[in-house]
């Protein structure tokens, strides 16, 4: 599956970030992985607690599988957009962008419902908001941000870093 990769550094901006974009068809796992090496260094230098790196990568596959299964249909004319940025004060913000027609995230079942446990799909956007700081929709649904700490808020309170 061919990956359009834009690093980025915001003039001005004590951040990094990286773009990418990929085909709304095949195996998402690639791009999972890319996005997932751009992120450790960063989660490997912070004070997160234990968990944090597979917290997300199970957000980032999440909502990869949603762009390319539900908003874009599977359509491989329509591309899904990456936006991934991590700034020096430690904070991860992922910005997932499809093409398709958006929905209502309100609109959603609630997974937990007791005519919905045995469904084996549905629960997404669920799993990301769980494992997520914070997890909102954008522009009709088609654009999702979430955002992590990837420090404690005892350590960013102290200023202190480990290494």
């Amino acid at each position: 599956m061919p990956i359009q990769i834009e690093p980025a550094v915001p003039p001005g901006w004590p951040s990094v970030e990286l773009r990418q974009s990929l085909a709304s068809r095949g195996d998402i796992s690639p791009a999972v992985d890319h996005l997932m090496g751009f992120i450790k260094p960063l989660i490997d230098e912070s004070h997160t607690e234990d968990g944090t790196e597979i917290d997300i990568e199970i957000a980032v596959r999440e909502a990869l599988a949603n762009a390319v299964i539900h908003g874009n249909r599977e359509n491989a004319d329509k591309r899904v957009h990456v936006t991934c940025r991590c700034s020096l004060d430690g904070e991860l913000k992922l910005t997932i962008r499809d093409e398709g027609a958006g929905f209502d995230a309100n609109a959603v079942p609630d997974p937990t419902d007791q005519d919905r446990l045995l469904r084996t799909h549905g629960r997404g956007i669920r799993l990301m908001q769980a494992l997520m700081d914070e997890v909102a929709f954008q522009h009709n649904g088609t654009v999702v941000c979430m955002s992590k700490a990837l420090r404690t808020p005892s350590d960013q309170n102290s200023g202190h870093q480990s290494g």
